[in-house]
């Protein structure tokens, strides 16, 4: 398979695992194999609690505006990004994270507004900088491990200033950059975790074990570490994109980010071919504050492209 095409699994499955999971999101585990027991039989994309069926949430949703600055500024422009997201947020989405929308809405410059929530509630290692990585992963990643953990990190700032945050990251910009180039991102776990700061590296070293379980997680998987982890296992202890997303799902609590976390891993892996025609034909992400516009397929396999060129 070639890197361009493991480039379009990756923002396809990440924004497919996205519009399957928020119907589920905060539900019990095990919900959605409850409601859909044999994979393959259809309806799967459903919406409920507010989704419309193959809506994307505020994970694609902000996945794309990275994802056009980066290709619209040549590169990354920091203030830019900032500005789109507060431009989005302004547009009243349907969903959107507390933490985020203070960042957004605090009045302070681009460069202080994470980092001032932070002060003040010292809590915000939430995964919203996460659910959105898969485009800027893509985006950095032939850039070589270096370049893409620290842009991950810089990216995850703007609206997180728990470096707990940026760490999970900047570490899942690595493990995609590895599936990305065809080989394994679990045997690359061990370097990879080298690399992150010291202050969180025992935490990741837990949740990225291969003896770790969701089951084990400490909190919520709506925290960084135990999302990166619980993707991690759904990658591990399944044998296609398919039945990755599905184990993500099942987990309960918050399915929309895991599962977007893990489809965008399985996409890498194992390719747009694996993703199901009835998952993308409905898929559609809706932009707020930019006009109205809605992405569908054509135009997330032309973002994929552009962003895996």
């Amino acid at each position: 398979m070639e890197w361009k095409d493991r480039a379009v699994g990756a923002v396809i499955g990440s924004a497919v695992g996205d519009a399957l999971g928020a119907p589920f999101e905060f539900g019990p585990a095990g919900a959605f194999s409850a409601r859909f027991p044999s994979p393959g039989t259809g309806g799967e994309m459903c919406g409920g609690g507010g989704w419309d069926p193959g809506e994307a949430t505020d994970d694609t949703q902000m996945a794309v505006l990275v994802a056009e600055s980066l290709l619209e500024r040549g590169g990354l422009d920091l203030p830019d990004v900032f500005a789109r997201f507060q431009r989005w947020a302004a547009g009243e989405p349907k969903d959107i994270g507390l933490q985020t929308e203070d960042v957004l809405t605090n009045g302070m410059a681009w460069d202080r507004a994470a980092a001032h929530h932070f002060e003040v509630n010292q809590r915000a290692a939430g995964n919203g900088s996460l659910m959105r990585a898969t485009t800027s992963a893509v985006h950095f990643a032939r850039a070589g491990q270096q370049a893409t953990m620290d842009a991950a990190r810089r990216i995850a700032a703007l609206t997180h200033g728990d470096r707990a945050a940026w760490e999970g990251t900047a570490l899942f910009h690595e493990l995609l950059r590895v599936a990305l180039d065809g080989a394994d991102p679990l045997a690359a776990l061990p370097a990879a975790l080298r690399l992150v700061h010291p202050d969180h590296r025992r935490r990741y070293a837990a949740v990225l074990a291969a003896e770790w379980h969701p089951d084990h997680a400490t909190e919520f998987n709506g925290a960084v570490w135990p999302c990166l982890g619980s993707a991690v296992w759904a990658v591990r202890t399944t044998a296609d994109y398919e039945g990755a997303v599905r184990a993500a799902i099942d987990l309960g609590g918050d399915t929309d980010t895991v599962a977007a976390v893990t489809g965008g891993l399985a996409g890498a892996l194992y390719g747009p071919a694996a993703i199901p025609d009835r998952w993308t034909v409905p898929l559609h992400v809706p932009l707020p504050g930019f006009g109205g516009r809605v992405l569908r397929m054509p135009e997330l396999l032309d973002l994929a492209h552009r962003l895996g060129t």
